[in-house]
């Protein structure tokens, strides 16, 4: 890869890195009162299956090269999170909060699934 391309990583990964905080963020102030209080993490839920959706779009219209790096990895990557989903699952869990917990940990699975065919399907027919 070229220093444009690594900078361009840099750039699209801080980009994404900041979406992800600020989607993160308003749906999360916006859902606070769900599940009652230490409820449903719906800012990461959101993000984690927009990403997926997006990354199913991604691999949809069959992006290659550094075009794929920079939208896939460094762009979609640093906007999704499997380790603060994995974290808030495990500290629901801890609060003995364990259905919210499985809720949060399976309905994030089938519904990312989902999310990324859904994704996969438009990507496809553009």
């Amino acid at each position: 890869m070229t220093l444009g391309t690594w900078l361009l990583v840099a750039l699209l990964g801080g980009t994404g890195s900041i979406a992800r905080f600020l989607v993160d963020g308003l749906v999360g102030e916006r859902a606070g009162g769900w599940f009652g209080a230490g409820g449903f993490p719906w800012g990461t839920f959101v993000v984690n299956i927009s990403g997926a959706a997006l990354l199913g779009g991604v691999s949809g219209v069959a992006l290659t090269g550094n075009t794929l790096i920079l939208a896939g990895t460094a762009t979609l990557g640093s906007y999704t999170t499997l380790s603060t989903w994995v974290l808030e699952s495990h500290r629901l869990g801890q609060d003995d909060q364990l259905l919210i917990g499985l809720a949060n940990l399976l309905g994030s699975l089938v519904v990312g699934f989902g999310a990324l065919a859904l994704g996969h399907a438009v990507g496809a027919a553009l």
